[in-house]
């Protein structure tokens, strides 16, 4: 999704325009933000239901742009499910993630979500309250297998040893518990071993994988379940934004494969995403208020920084961003400024790893002009340590 720029230009300079003091906010762009949501439901094949995942952003502005186009939000806490029960009294929803408390448990059950059980303890511990509640539990195995189509991406949370998902060697036992326990309601597996897929052809092989070893098991153990969950684990090319995942390819493929005569009456495919979804309608935006030299390098430090915006740091990669030169100026001493040069943008806690982009190439800066970053809307404000140093938060700006 390529960005409005003029549109967003036009919403920084206003909201910039009105600010007392040097500024920082994030904006988002909620018609962009359904259109892509919108443009995803539509590439997916009709065996397939499309879940957003709010641990991205779980913003109001967002989650109502985006429920129209959605089949349901995944939370992976119990304030995530408070929350989207306040905004959504009747969406499906889903629960995932290790740690669960029994109070989160609960609270499921309470809510008729759906529970991706992660261990042997959490699944003694669910059926616990189901026998207490007498009530009747939809739940979802999360198995982490060892698969050959595994590929190696910046973040790999399966297919090794990691606190995610239930090993393989217990898979077993977790079946034989659940034939002990008429409340709980195995409806399928959930795979989520990796994020930050950017190779669409590698997104299917997995996922083909996923469909496999479904049928094996279901073979295996004499399983009927009504569907996969795939997790998300879609990336964003950070590093080069031209060369993102190519999603008209990926689900064609995705087509092709569930047509397949071998994948007749096969389960249905739940996709969870989070980052692919909402990454691209947001912005960050810092003022300028410093440009120094130190060892033949140029530093432009910004009102804000990772506690603000932690997404370069996490994801370890230079952000790109974009100078909005600012003219006015109108304070009693000079402005520095550099041209033609590279600059390393950093932010303004007492950290050297305060860092956003590196010798990153600029024609013009100045203090007091604006940078601004795309692709914020993921795992930027949200991951954030937002009280270090208790500098004052962003303003958040929904157009």
């Amino acid at each position: 999704m390529k960005p409005d720029w003029d549109k967003v230009t036009a919403a920084v300079r206003a909201a910039h325009g009105a600010a007392e003091g040097p500024w920082s906010a994030y904006l988002y762009d909620l018609q962009a933000l359904a259109r892509h949501a919108a443009h995803i439901r539509e590439g997916l094949p009709p065996q397939c239901d499309f879940f957003y995942a709010v641990k991205a952003n779980s913003d109001a502005p967002l989650l109502h742009a985006l429920a129209p186009h959605v089949d349901g939000f995944e939370a992976s806490s119990g304030g995530e499910i408070t929350w989207l029960r306040e905004q959504f009294p009747h969406t499906q929803l889903i629960f995932s993630g290790p740690g669960k408390l029994d109070t989160e448990l609960a609270l499921a059950i309470e809510q008729r979500v759906t529970v991706h059980v992660e261990s042997l303890h959490e699944l003694e511990r669910l059926a616990a309250l189901a026998r207490a509640g007498g009530q009747r539990v939809p739940l979802l195995l999360r198995v982490n297998p060892p698969l050959a189509e595994l590929a190696t991406t910046t973040l790999v949370m399966g297919g090794k040893p990691t606190q995610f998902g239930i090993a393989i060697e217990h898979l077993p036992a977790c079946l034989q518990r659940l034939r002990q326990e008429p409340l709980l309601d195995l409806r399928g597996f959930h795979f989520h071993l990796l994020s930050h897929q950017l190779d669409a052809d590698r997104h299917v092989q997995l996922l083909s994988a996923y469909l496999q070893q479904s049928r094996q098991w279901c073979t295996q153990y004499g399983l009927h379940i009504e569907h996969i969950n795939v997790g998300g684990g879609i990336g964003v090319n950070y590093r080069d934004p031209v060369q993102q995942f190519d999603w008209p390819r990926f689900s064609a493929s995705l087509a092709q494969l569930l047509a397949q005569p071998e994948r007749a009456g096969a389960p249905r495919l739940r996709f969870e995403l989070g980052r692919y979804v909402s990454a691209f309608c947001g912005y960050y935006a810092a003022e300028v208020i410093d440009i120094k030299q130190a060892g033949g390098r140029t530093f432009a430090v910004v009102r804000g920084g990772t506690h603000q915006f932690r997404t370069p740091y996490a994801q370890g990669h230079s952000h790109p961003f974009h100078v909005l030169p600012v003219d006015r100026w109108d304070r009693p001493y000079p402005r520095p400024g550099v041209t033609d040069c590279t600059v390393t943008v950093a932010g303004q806690l007492c950290t050297p790893k305060d860092v956003l982009a590196t010798d990153a190439p600029v024609a013009h800066v100045r203090v007091g002009d604006l940078l601004l970053f795309p692709y914020a809307g993921a795992y930027a404000w949200h991951i954030s340590h937002h009280d270090f140093l208790r500098h004052p938060h962003p303003q958040h700006i929904y157009f």
